[in-house]
């Protein structure tokens, strides 16, 4: 797909294909001619690859022919064609001839070997016997000969050694490039038709990715009624639970609002899949709250999606679905990290294995992981691989000339040609990609065959299954992911509702826990945060004695400022300093010719003129530097991108040149692009903030009206956050919370409240706090207490000393 894009960039046509090494030895290229053959070949792809663990590939000539209609096949001739050696491939090359009736070609390719002539006369003498025309191909690994170090670094890497002892594993000259039709004709001279007939399969296949039309999965609705209508009939039920009192007027407005661009857009469905995913889980008892952009729609609250009450918060439902943008929604919901892959298994189970799949994330190399790597293939020794790897953390934001001068403080030789070797190919394997690996829970599903869009193979985890495009693959085809993510705070959350339940008789949920509790702000003016949701760092602690949180959106503020985005462009303290009354708000202006004087009023209002989100450094970039929707949305998959690819510096020039020219000081377009550049390590939207909030508010409210219960559910969903179980122990303690220690005769499996003779209660700590105590053996424990009567009846203690406790438990 990648390929696809930047074909389509260059005005070149792409031939989509894939490389078969089949279990018998023989290895063939495969192109389809058009789109029913694309999905024989996908589906061909995805057999291969149920069979084999995450990685593999296991397939077999038949699985060929058996997929092979409409497929121009090419088949790749072995090292050796000697008498010996050429006769079991020329008898296979003779079975595939009588098995597939389509194109079939025999490759051939001139790497000045030493034997390429007589290899390419013996090659073209058992084309014309299998009647199999002979094609020429390169074997191409690299575009220039200049890359030809890099690629035996890869083999390195690949085959676990160094380029030193690699021996005949690395190709034996740099021959292995892109050739010129020129070259191409001298080196094929007596075999021309070989070159002709590239042309010639060229025309023959004229698929292109570009006809992958995508349909997004019909849900089921009421006879009658269109996706539309059900969705519409359910969210205004919704809202007349969510608001008993009654539905407030912005809140209809918002909805009327969002049902137009919907059913504009034909979005209807996919937002009738995520109300299903999170109507099971909430069947199950399984708490979820929806974050990201879906936190700007009123509609999404009121399915219950999200928390995020768009009465207490002003968010735009463009940021979420644009007209303009026409990119498909991306909801993702969180749940309990102890039970999302009940969820995961669901949707499997829903839409089928042929219909539904994990995106993939394409792991690339950046600076420390590409130094580690190439270091060791060059076989550098480890303590000089250690320096260069430090000293290229940030190779894609520094540049080479910071690494060296990093080296040289470590206080190795920049004169050693090795090293200064091992450097230049650190910054050319920048991007490459290093390792494909599963989304962390972004699933794709489709109408119809899943497995006919792109390939699906096995997860390392068991009964997982995933495609082999990534997020912005996906994005590129227009294809709709659901995002099922884990977070640790919920599942803490919903333990701590149940504690309270049990115990304390009180019912809560997320969107019930009082709101604008004064003790709560109080609580969080105080930076006593430790195990709430998001604030607990240092450098949370820090700020919130600065901020002063008193109402919610202050606290979506302080979950987002402490980011590298506003620390990076120096933000925080003009804000901070703003908020005190310390400093006058003003809002930046271009010069009068250029634009009216409250141009970005709109954009900084809420933060007081200091951009402080993701959203607003995008807004900035529109209104301030006058960027198009394409410069606008180029600059927002640079953002997405920017760990992986570093390709955000592309647009600095850009965007600092238009705001200075439009006559915004330069330092302030220096910080704004700088704060780009920080949302491009770490991507905050106020959306994203907002729901986040919502679960550092219910987190903190907990802990400052139940201590007992936070501390207890918060053990007991370990492990998660910044503190470690002692730590929790000794806050609950200063909390007034009584701790008590673990006992054989009292402690279960999980962390427990006991009711005390006083009427509070107390923390009892369980036997998953005993380190190595596996939870079988546990249970044993706690099963085998009463298996001596008399002690039930007499209230002895059931494991009066270790050796009743051994005899009974077998511990």
């Amino acid at each position: 797909m990648r390929a696809h894009v930047a074909a389509k960039a260059a005005g070149l046509r792409l031939l989509t294909g894939a490389r078969f090494d089949l279990a018998c030895g023989l290895s063939l290229l495969c192109y389809p001619r058009d789109r029913a053959a694309y999905g024989r070949l996908c589906r061909l792809l995805t057999l291969g690859q149920r069979r084999a663990a995450k990685g593999g590939c296991v397939l077999h000539r038949d699985d060929v022919t058996a997929h092979a209609e409409g497929q121009v096949l090419i088949v790749l001739p072995p090292d050796r064609l000697d008498e010996e050696d050429g006769a079991p491939f020329a008898a296979a090359l003779a079975a595939l001839r009588r098995r597939h009736a389509g194109p079939l070609y025999l490759a051939a390719h001139m790497l000045y070997r030493g034997d390429d002539v007589s290899r390419l006369n013996r090659l073209a003498a058992l084309a014309e016997r299998r009647e199999t025309p002979l094609v020429a191909t390169n074997d191409v690994h690299y575009h220039v000969p200049a890359r030809r170090p890099l690629q035996d670094v890869l083999t390195a890497i690949r085959e676990r050694t160094t380029v030193a002892q690699a021996g005949y594993r690395l190709a034996a000259n740099a021959e292995r490039h892109l050739k010129s039709g020129v070259e191409m004709a001298r080196l094929f001279r007596g075999h021309e038709a070989a070159i002709t007939r590239t042309l010639e399969i060229v025309a023959l296949c004229t698929f292109s990715l570009d006809e992958l039309a995508y349909e997004y999965p019909d849900e089921p609705v009421p006879a009658g009624t269109t996706p539309q209508q059900h969705l519409e009939a359910l969210t205004w039920e919704g809202a007349e639970r969510c608001y008993p009192c009654g539905i407030p007027a912005k809140v209809r407005r918002a909805l009327t609002h969002e049902f137009g661009l919907i059913a504009e857009l034909g979005y209807a469905p996919y937002f009738l899949t995520v109300y299903d995913i999170v109507r099971f889980a909430r069947s199950k008892d399984i708490l979820c709250q929806g974050r990201g952009s879906a936190a700007n729609s009123a509609v999404c609250y009121c399915l219950g999606i999200t928390a995020v009450d768009p009465a207490r918060i002003d968010l735009l439902f463009e940021r979420f679905v644009s007209r303009e943008r026409r990119e498909p929604p991306d909801i993702d919901v969180d749940f309990e990290h102890e039970r999302r892959e009940e969820v995961i298994q669901y949707i499997y189970g829903r839409y089928g294995r042929a219909r539904a799949g994990l995106a993939a994330t394409v792991i690339s190399y950046r600076g420390r992981s590409a130094a580690r790597d190439v270091g060791k293939a060059m076989g550098l020794s480890e303590d000089t691989a250690a320096a260069l790897a430090g000293a290229a953390r940030d190779l894609h934001h520094d540049g080479a000339v910071a690494v060296v001068r990093r080296l040289g403080e470590a206080g190795l030789d920049l004169a050693d040609p090795l090293l200064r070797q091992t450097v230049a190919l650190v910054g050319e394997l920048i991007g490459f990609p290093r390792h494909l690996s599963q989304h962390v829970g972004g699933f794709v599903l489709t109408r119809g065959p899943l497995e006919e869009i792109v390939p699906i193979g096995n997860g390392a985890m068991k009964d997982r299954t995933f495609v082999e495009w990534d997020k912005d693959d996906l994005e590129a085809l227009g294809l709709m992911k659901v995002d099922v993510l884990g977070l640790g705070m919920l599942t803490c959350i919903r333990k701590a509702f149940e504690l309270l339940a049990q115990h304390k008789g009180l019912h809560l949920t997320l969107a019930s826990v009082p709101q604008d509790d004064p003790a709560v702000y109080d609580m969080l003016c105080r930076a006593d945060t430790v195990g709430v949701f998001q604030i607990e760092s240092r450098a949370q602690m820090n700020m919130l004695p600065r901020l002063k949180p008193r109402r919610f959106y202050d606290l979506v503020i302080e979950v987002a400022i402490v980011r590298p985005g506003p620390i990076q462009g120096d933000m925080v303290h003009p804000y901070l300093r703003r908020r005190d009354g310390l400093e006058e708000v003003i809002y930046p202006a271009p010069a009068p010719e250029h634009g009216p004087p409250d141009e970005l009023r709109r954009v900084l209002e809420k933060t007081l003129g200091v951009p402080l989100f993701q959203e607003q450094a995008m807004r900035l970039a529109i209104e301030a530097a006058q960027f198009t929707p394409d410069e606008a949305d180029a600059l927002r998959r640079a953002m997405a991108t920017f760990r992986r690819r570093g390709t955000l510096g592309q647009l600095k020039e850009r965007m600092v040149g238009r705001m200075v020219a439009r006559g915004y000081e330069p330092a302030l377009a220096e910080r704004c692009f700088r704060q780009i550049e920080g949302f491009g390590d770490y991507g905050f939207p106020e959306s994203h903030a907002a729901s986040f909030a919502l679960l550092a508010y219910v987190s903190s409210w907990l802990k400052c009206h139940h201590p007992d219960a936070f501390a207890c559910a918060l053990l007991n969903a370990q492990p998660m956050g910044f503190y470690a179980p002692a730590q929790i122990v000794r806050d609950a303690r200063e909390h007034g919370v009584a701790v008590r220690p673990v006992d054989v005769n009292e402690s279960g499996w999980d962390n427990d409240l006991e009711e005390t003779e006083e009427g509070y209660h107390a923390l009892r700590l369980g036997m998953r706090q005993v380190g190595g105590l596996r939870q079988e053996d546990a249970a044993r424990i706690v099963d085998a207490r009463f298996v001596d009567t008399r002690a039930m009846d007499t209230h002895d203690a059931p494991y009066p000393d270790v050796a009743t406790l051994h005899r009974h438990a077998a511990i």
